[in-house]
């Protein structure tokens, strides 16, 4: 009984590690795109469901390899420990070889990359191109010898691959076009989604400080960087209001209000704070803070097919 026991906690356990690796806090800003341009698509196209959860799951698996790719080359640069914070910890906490990582994100692509052939030979190869391009991105977003979370760029690159081009890809191949629809609705997200990006910089500045990194967290202070959260949330919200007053954007669109106070306490977590630790709560209503509004973003464009 007692070996029944101690087999299941080791599988839970194992489970858990995994699972950590993946950072699932940071997937929200993998499938809110693509479920936001397919219902986007959806108020004039019938939707292909094969296709929505091949995007949908290439979508989550790029993110996850893109996050073990940064677990691995982190650790071979010597920035991560068993200490650091916000990190998935299999390599520095739980013992999983540097190299099983790799490969495991590099079998996620894999996969990936098969859901994009699939998606191509079924609408345009076009989308192999920018797909592949996509997992550049990821790739290089850690790794290389310049890797783009050093640099001032980190958050315009993932905001604008993870948003404004998913959200495009998620809505072309459903209609075989873009619109300006799905273009405007798409720049809330992408800043959104480089928020996350900034909030982590937040976060470790002062690491990244020590490492040699040139975030926009270090160019411009934290103080200020926490001020320019507040401004892409400001920005967000604003953008709602243009896009109902000067284009056909349903009012529904209002209802993103409602995620309002998740971005509030998001702000106020960064306020005063220096330790990561005491910023992960912060980091964390970030992320929550996208996850809300692109699905109640998405819950206004499919209201609006109704009333």
């Amino acid at each position: 009984m007692k070996a029944q026991t101690s087999s299941v906690i080791q599988a839970d356990k194992g489970w858990r590690i995994w699972w950590q690796l993946a950072r699932p806090h940071t997937l929200t800003a993998a499938f809110v795109p693509v479920l936001l341009g397919t219902a986007i698509a959806g108020k004039d196209y019938a939707i292909h469901i094969p296709l929505f959860l091949a995007m949908m799951i290439a979508s989550l698996l790029i993110q996850a390899a893109t996050n073990m790719f940064n677990e691995y080359f982190d650790y071979v640069r010597g920035l991560d420990h068993e200490e650091s914070v916000g990190i998935g910890g299999a390599i520095v906490r739980n013992g999983v070889k540097p190299k099983t990582v790799l490969k495991l994100a590099f079998m996620l692509f894999g996969i990936a990359l098969l859901l994009g052939v699939y998606i191509s030979l079924t609408t345009s190869l076009w989308i192999a191109v920018i797909g592949f391009v996509c997992m550049l991105v990821g790739y290089f977003y850690t790794a290389g010898p310049h890797p783009i979370a050093y640099t001032p760029f980190g958050e315009l690159m993932s905001g604008f691959f993870m948003g404004f081009v998913i959200i495009q890809i998620a809505y072309f191949i459903q209609t075989g076009a873009i619109s300006q629809q799905s273009v405007l609705i798409s720049i809330p997200v992408s800043v959104l989604i480089g928020s996350i990006m900034l909030s982590n910089n937040i976060r470790d500045l002062d690491g990244d400080k020590e490492s040699g990194r040139k975030t926009i967290a270090i160019l411009i202070g934290r103080k200020n960087a926490i001020k320019l959260l507040a401004a892409m949330f400001a920005f967000s919200y604003g953008w709602i209001i243009f896009m109902t007053i000067f284009t056909d954007a349903p009012y529904w669109l209002f209802v993103t209000f409602l995620s309002i106070p998740k971005a509030v306490q998001a702000v106020k977590g960064f306020m005063g704070k220096t330790e990561p630790y005491e910023m992960m709560p912060a980091m964390v209503a970030t992320a929550k803070t996208n996850t809300i509004y692109g699905l109640l973003m998405s819950v206004g464009v499919i209201l609006s097919y109704f009333i």
